[in-house]
């Protein structure tokens, strides 16, 4: 690395997009890979979805214990 980087030329927030949202992916183990496979095979449905239906059931749970 330099000592210094000149940014005279820079400009300020030219990469910055107000109410943007990035989308991370997330990655699962093998074993909870494998469960929400076999249960998206038996539904016929993307990974995505059944992820998304077990989250708001555990959601769900979550707020009755609470």
């Amino acid at each position: 690395m330099k000592k210094e980087y000149d940014f005279s030329k820079g400009e300020r927030g030219k990469f910055y997009r107000q109410n943007l949202r990035i989308h991370l992916p997330i990655y699962l183990d093998e074993e909870s890979l494998e469960f929400v496979e076999k249960i998206a095979k038996k539904k016929k449905a993307d990974l995505t979805s059944v992820v998304n239906e077990i989250i708001k059931g555990d959601k769900e749970l979550a707020k009755t214990l609470v």
